[in-house]
């Protein structure tokens, strides 16, 4: 064949190649995303220049890929618009010149898209490639076809070659180093990565490899459950169906579109990279979109596809765009409004998936200002008290648990000055005080995640007059019987004697003895209080440190003086007789490991033992059995 022309490649730096390499694009796998966008861009410019009558019309468009192992060559070939010597000089040797800006401005009233966001997108082929060829024939009339190689130098040839039919040919032969790339099971794999959902057949040796279908980009009206559930079952494989869904679709003022999901989380998150997938025009960028949507939405799942998010800026630069914070405030609204229109419309559906749904909804709440006041009155707690619930308590029943938001319990209170909300946050541990407090006509509150240890705080600092108590860090007045105490002959009241006995026996000056009548619950002999802020602090600082929280060296051992042991503590505390000149008494001991036991049963309750604690625990409790019991006569 006949030259027609040899040149140079006008760049402005013999080292482009290298820099193409290793600084624009990080994984040499991305070449085969961008020779297949670029042949759906050819296949949609033919497309939409043959509805103009620019050029010829084709069969529907194909992407034919095939390996050739004796060569170690790649080829990409497809039966798109095709270039001209004249297009190949301007478009492939000017690098980073893309020509899908001036192609769209030529044919602005077509509703095709032009997926080259990829200005460098072919010379990604030098990453695996020792030579290139295109070889390519125009659907421009009496078009021949050309034949480009270059062999990663600045330097290419340009000639005359064989193509009946009109489209392009790309054949890349493969560096030793990146042999792996004639694997049909590595082509495979990396076509279901980054081009499954494009809009033309993708074919590997003869067989469609490629699904193509993208629900996303349909109105939601044309989608029913099923296909909803579908993607997700094949995006997230063995994980189950989704909880909900939303299906975003914006062309102003940037253009959106993506479907997203809740899962049912069933173990730890991931809040740091996320597993929503970003898509480019259906072409698959990354499934690390940390900086397009807020943190507290990471663990969604789902598709974002969107032209309008620069793909080729540093991951800083991408944070502080505001067109991409703007695309994560939508996704938020999408999001927030989804739940409204659900817990107005299916109130037991909203219950139900509460659980797996509050994480994002409290940490999106504690991190963003404008989400917390969209989801304000979509934050619900598990509510307990012993009079049931009328129909004006706006409490949604499930399963036999009542849930109501924040405002809904305050408004229930029958002081408007002090507004109290109880709250527990383990019903088994609490069980004591939250029998006392629910006895006496209150209503409790349930929170049980870990995140509430942070909410409850982070609340509390947003609503006016309002404090936030747990059942357990203290016994108001109310609760107790206030019933005067009989003084002995000594001057002294039996829970002072109590106290000061129970006090001298634990010997540690951190836990503070409370004796009191209690009105109820007379069944507790004694239990721990641990005041509010102090167990915050403590809580916050297990919380840091990533253990579970203990029981803090300051709290509180409520003593109850109606129960039957602290009764009989102290008769046998004031029938001691004396013995021998030291003044000693052999029930001395046992008045002694009774106050003891009292106070290690109550840390056990509340999970405050080691294992070390609860073993000495048994067998203390076990030798004081069996002294009590052999002092039956």
């Amino acid at each position: 064949m006949a030259v027609i022309e040899e040149g140079q490649i006008q760049i402005h730096t013999e080292n482009i190649f290298p820099i193409i390499k290793k600084a624009v694009y990080s994984d040499h796998e991305i070449f085969l995303r961008e020779l297949v966008s670029n042949g759906v861009d050819a296949i949609n410019k033919r497309r939409m220049a043959s509805i103009a009558g620019d050029c010829e019309s084709g069969d529907e468009g194909k992407i034919l890929i095939s390996i050739n192992r004796e060569e170690k060559t790649l080829t990409f070939s497809d039966n798109g618009i095709g270039m001209t010597d004249t297009e190949i000089k301007k478009y492939i040797n000017q690098v980073a010149f893309s020509s899908a800006e001036e192609f769209l401005k030529k044919y602005e009233n077509n509703n095709e898209q032009i997926i080259g966001h990829f200005g460098l997108g072919f010379y990604s082929s030098f990453m695996v490639a020792k030579n290139v060829v295109i070889i390519s024939r125009s659907a421009k009339k009496d078009s021949k076809a050309i034949k480009w190689s270059c062999d990663g130098s600045p330097k290419f040839s340009l000639e005359e070659s064989e193509r009946e039919e009109i489209g392009t040919d790309i054949i890349l032969y493969l560096m030793d180093e990146e042999i792996e790339f004639i694997e049909p099971s590595r082509i495979n794999t990396l076509i279901k990565k980054y081009c499954d959902f494009m809009p033309v057949d993708v074919q590997l040796d003869g067989k469609s490899i490629n699904k193509r279908n993208s629900p996303w980009r349909k109105s939601p009206r044309d989608l029913n459950d099923n296909d909803y559930i579908e993607l997700y079952k094949y995006l997230y494989p063995f994980q189950g169906d989704p909880l909900l869904w939303i299906h975003l679709n914006t062309d102003y003022p940037y253009n959106l579109q993506g479907i997203l999901y809740f899962p049912k989380i069933t173990g730890r998150a991931d809040w740091e990279t996320g597993e929503i997938k970003l898509y480019s025009n259906q072409v698959f960028v990354s499934d690390s979109i940390k900086e397009v949507v807020p943190r507290y939405l990471l663990p969604l799942r789902g598709i974002i596809d969107s032209t309008d998010i620069p793909l080729n800026v540093s991951r800083s630069a991408l944070q502080s765009d505001r067109r991409v914070r703007s695309i994560g405030n939508f996704i938020s609204k999408k999001i927030a409004d989804k739940l409204k229109s659900i817990k107005n419309e299916d109130p037991d559906f909203y219950a139900e998936i509460w659980e797996s749904i509050a994480p994002f909804i409290k940490i999106g709440a504690m991190e963003d200002d404008k989400f917390a006041d969209m989801v304000s009155e979509l934050i619900i707690f598990r509510t307990v008290r012993q009079k049931s619930f009328e129909k004006d308590d706006n409490v949604i029943n499930f399963e036999n648990n009542n849930y109501t938001t924040i405002n809904e319990y305050i408004n229930r209170l029958s002081n408007e000055n002090d507004k109290k909300v109880l709250y527990c946050t383990d019903e088994i541990a609490q069980a004591n005080p939250l029998d006392l407090w629910k006895n006496q006509g209150n209503e409790i509150l349930t929170a049980d995640t870990v995140i509430d240890s942070q909410f409850i705080p982070w609340i509390e600092s947003k609503k006016d007059n309002v404090t936030f108590q747990r059942v357990d860090s203290e016994i108001v007045d109310d609760l107790n019987d206030d019933s005067p105490e009989i003084t002995g002959k000594d001057g002294e009241k039996a829970s002072e004697i109590i106290r000061d006995l129970i006090k001298k026996a634990i010997n540690n000056e951190n836990v503070s003895v409370k004796v009191q009548t209690l009105k109820s619950n007379p069944d507790v002999p004694a239990m721990i209080l641990l005041p509010e802020q102090m167990r915050r602090i403590n809580d916050m600082g297990a919380l840091m440190e990533q253990k579970l929280p203990g029981l803090p060296d300051n709290h509180v051992l409520l003593v109850n003086k109606r129960h039957p042991i602290i009764e009989g503590l102290s008769k046998l505390k004031s029938n001691i007789l004396i013995i021998g000149s030291e003044g000693s008494s052999e029930n001395d001991q046992l008045l002694n490991d009774i106050a003891i036991n009292l106070y290690e049963s109550a840390c056990l309750s509340v999970g405050g033992l080691d294992p070390q604690g609860m073993s000495n625990y048994q067998k203390k409790t076990t030798d004081l059995m069996g002294r009590l019991i052999s002092k039956i006569s």
